[in-house]
């Protein structure tokens, strides 16, 4: 294990190199999801069995969460997209990666899905793990985390958790994004993991996306949670097994 530190526009960004040996061999980039960090349980989890499947992975904290630098109320997606893009530049200089994949959950794997499309030549396939797809929906709607919002008129900031606030331009960053444009471009293999017990994320629009994706597997899982926490050794084996599809091709 190697911890790092990468940086993006005068942001520290915490992470975590992890190769499952000393070979040559594809890096998977791991994003955590909305008040998370690299060191979850589930991530870890999912990290695991992408070096079982003979991948390294690079998880690491985005803007205001974890280790890394910014503060949490000032965070948007689109300092999320510039933080993963900084995040593969540092990984491309690696001598021992061969290529690169992309892995996210909920608002990372929403992140994720967007740098895809931005980036389409530059990573290999997507593991997007109960996508936030909903994100910009609800900007735009006037709904989110519990909050109800006039998405025209925003304060400046809004206490989503006691004591823990977030910044408008969040909102107002997210009303611009279109994750069916970014599905749409993307072309290479994505795998999309999706627990139908998941009560913050709804599956659907998991089953949407899988839809307008050109070459996607999508695995509704029975009794999973958005957190991976109920059905583990299933997720484990569906990430397992699809990243060594990829490797054998």
């Amino acid at each position: 294990m190697q911890k790092i530190c990468i940086m993006d526009d005068g942001i520290s960004l915490s992470a975590v190199l992890e190769r499952p040996s000393e070979e040559p061999c594809p890096l998977v980039i791991v994003l955590h999801g909305f008040c998370s960090n690299k060191d979850r349980p589930h991530t870890l989890a999912a990290c695991e069995a992408m070096r079982e499947a003979g991948f390294a992975t690079l998880r690491f904290d985005l803007y205001g969460h974890g280790e890394s630098g910014g503060e949490f109320k000032n965070h948007t997606i689109l300092k999320w997209i510039s933080n993963t893009l900084a995040v593969i530049n540092y990984a491309r200089r690696l001598d021992h990666v061969t290529d690169l994949y992309l892995s996210g959950h909920s608002q990372g794997g929403l992140t994720a899905a967007l740098v895809g499309a931005i980036s389409p030549n530059l990573i290999k396939g997507l593991i997007l793990r109960a996508p936030a797809f909903l994100i910009p929906r609800c900007a735009r709607e006037g709904h989110m985390l519990a909050m109800t919002f006039d998405p025209a008129s925003l304060p400046d900031e809004t206490e989503i958790l006691k004591g823990l606030y977030l910044g408008a331009n969040y909102i107002r960053t997210a009303q611009l994004l279109c994750p069916e444009d970014a599905m749409d471009r993307y072309k290479n293999p994505v795998l999309i993991l999706h627990g139908d017990k998941d009560d913050m994320v709804p599956p659907e629009d998991s089953r949407l996306a899988a839809q307008r994706y050109q070459n996607c597997r999508l695995e509704i899982i029975p009794g999973e949670t958005h957190h991976f926490n109920s059905c583990e050794e299933q997720s484990r084996l569906l990430l397992r097994s699809w990243l060594m599809e990829r490797k054998s091709c």
